[in-house]
């Protein structure tokens, strides 16, 4: 019987468990940002994420994203359906081996939180049931085929992105961060303007709420980086730092950006700040250097803070930012390894344009976003549309204006009721 690495197997373990508890925080974080009336609605998109992803993973989703390539590197066959075949298997190198189901759950946990930042996009205006319908159309079709793209290496015969074109993301800046960047765009526009968009203040209902989520998100983020070394290795913890640092310097060059712009520094733009800095180092972080982190970093929080105005200017209601942090954050992320990746750093990796003077790898990287971002756009328009055209996806105005967690949930985020003594 094959020898478990049991370091690289805790390890592997713990990261899944790490990016699991990010869904619960991006849950907080969205909840806190939209306004009262709809917090428990939105935070439970975020948990219908987990619910439906896990039970269609084991059925069938697993084995299309990872399954052996069926053809040209686009789709995985069947051969994983109910994970009965994976339940022995093994996977790693001679030394470095680790069970199937460990990777099988620490990818699971990515999938969820993808289809979880969509919900972002969409805030305060759709219909639960059609939500939990979305999400098992759009894991179906859109992320499993993205996913077998660029995380399913089979020896030059997986995914095309990545044993075909070459492309390099560590740890999801096209499978997690374009995908739901471009998805989230598509729903923005299929669903419409929130009623008083703006014309009305729709600001954050509760900030230490919001600051909360982020930091469960920067904490998940090390097993989401470092995990995907898949081992207790150098290279995870080259990933860790470069996650540290491309987060704490994006918050402070999105504060410097916003104080520039507006004359103030708010919590919400460190909260913001923070989350672009570590969307953008994900496809980096096991390719750059420290000094290429905090580069990314840099660039990273102030070319989001630049982008979120975008909804304004292009007059899309993308609620909780995902495209400007999410989608060009990742978009960031990529063309930082066409840029700085070296092999210094990760030998099975490559160099970029200013560390060895080619343009290829760059090329890959922007093929790679392009092909995600348009795929996923694509997609996602004509699934929203289907819902749209037939249960529907949005609610009525009144719903809208009234509120979605009293109208769906039979519940409200806060007891304000006067409590009186007998």
């Amino acid at each position: 019987m094959t020898a478990i690495n049991t370091g690289d197997t805790a390890w592997i373990l713990m990261s899944g468990a790490l990016v699991l508890f990010m869904t619960p925080g991006l849950a907080l974080f969205y909840g806190g940002m939209v306004r009262v009336k709809s917090t428990l609605n939105m935070m439970m998109m975020s948990f219908a994420a987990m619910g439906v992803t896990t039970i269609l993973w084991v059925l069938y989703v697993y084995s299309l994203a990872f399954g052996p390539d069926i053809g040209h590197g686009l789709i995985g066959n069947m051969e994983n359906v109910g994970l009965n075949k994976t339940i022995t298997e093994v996977m790693g190198d001679p030394g470095h081996q680790y069970p199937k189901l460990a990777y099988v759950m620490f990818q699971l946990t990515f999938a969820i939180i993808t289809v979880a930042l969509l919900s972002g996009a969409i805030a305060d205006r759709v219909k639960y049931g059609s939500w939990l319908i979305f999400v098992g159309i759009w894991i179906t079709l859109v992320y499993a085929p993205i996913a077998h793209w660029a995380f399913a290496s089979q020896n030059g015969h997986g995914g095309w992105i990545v044993d075909r074109l070459g492309a390099l993301d560590f740890a999801g800046g096209t499978v997690v961060e374009i995908n739901s960047g471009a998805g989230a765009l598509a729903l923005a526009i299929v669903l419409g303007r929130r009623h008083g968009f703006k014309t009305e203040a729709m600001r954050p209902h509760n900030m230490p709420i919001v600051l909360l989520g982020a930091g469960m998100l920067w904490f998940g983020w090390f097993g989401f980086n470092a995990g995907s070394a898949l081992g207790a290795s150098q290279l995870a913890a080259t990933a860790m730092i470069n996650t540290q640092i491309a987060t704490a310097t994006a918050a402070m060059s999105w504060l410097v950006y916003e104080k520039w712009r507006q004359g103030k520094a708010t919590t919400l733009g460190v909260a913001s700040g923070a989350i672009a800095g570590a969307v953008a180092i994900t496809p980096a972080c096991g390719f750059v250097t420290p000094l290429g982190a905090l580069a990314i970093g840099l660039v990273g929080g102030v070319i989001s803070a630049w982008a979120v105005s975008g909804k304004y200017i292009f007059n899309y209601d993308d609620s909780l930012d995902v495209v400007g942090v999410h989608g060009i954050g990742g978009l960031v992320g990529m063309i930082g390894v066409g840029l700085l990746a070296t092999t210094t750093v990760n030998k099975m990796g490559g160099s970029g344009l200013f560390i060895h003077g080619s343009p290829h790898l760059l090329w890959k990287e922007l093929i790679a976003a392009v092909a995600t971002a348009a795929y996923s756009f694509a997609l996602t328009f004509l699934i929203a549309k289907l819902l749209e055209k037939t249960i529907g996806f949005r609610v009525s105005r009144s719903i809208e204006l009234e509120g979605l967690d009293t109208n769906m949930h039979a519940e409200s985020a806060y007891d304000i009721s006067t409590f009186t003594t007998r």
